[in-house]
């Protein structure tokens, strides 16, 4: 599968944005999509992710309610909404996609990524 992310860009805190990840190829083999970040000097980190299928969606504890992942399945679209976003939210955000359903399997299709920086 194939991933296009886009919609980064610069906001003040407290503003909203909202990526969106366009996936082509194989999607009917999807098993679950993420979205991670990684900020300079850190380590990559998932901020969100949600079950292909039945949609269902987890989070990380630092962006729980103010960020809302989703997906347009006819679409073969995933979006994250961001909200009463933080000068720590800043950092380069990636789709990523997943087939294996085994416990623990790493996310095997990455896009490109795509900048969030949020001013203070």
């Amino acid at each position: 599968v194939q991933l296009q992310a886009s919609g980064g860009g610069l906001v003040q805190a407290g503003g909203s944005l909202r990526l969106s990840c366009a996936a082509s190829g194989r999607t009917f083999s999807i098993y679950r999509m993420a979205w991670f970040r990684q900020a300079p000097g850190k380590e990559r980190e998932i901020v969100a992710g949600i079950f292909w299928n039945v949609g269902t969606a987890y989070y990380a504890d630092s962006v729980k309610g103010r960020f809302t992942i989703s997906r347009d399945n006819g679409k073969n679209m995933v979006y994250l909404e961001m909200n009463s976003l933080k000068p720590e939210d800043t950092a380069v955000y990636y789709c990523a996609a997943r087939y294996s359903r085994a416990s623990g399997a790493q996310y095997e299709y990455w896009g490109q990524g795509t900048q969030v920086t949020v001013s203070s």
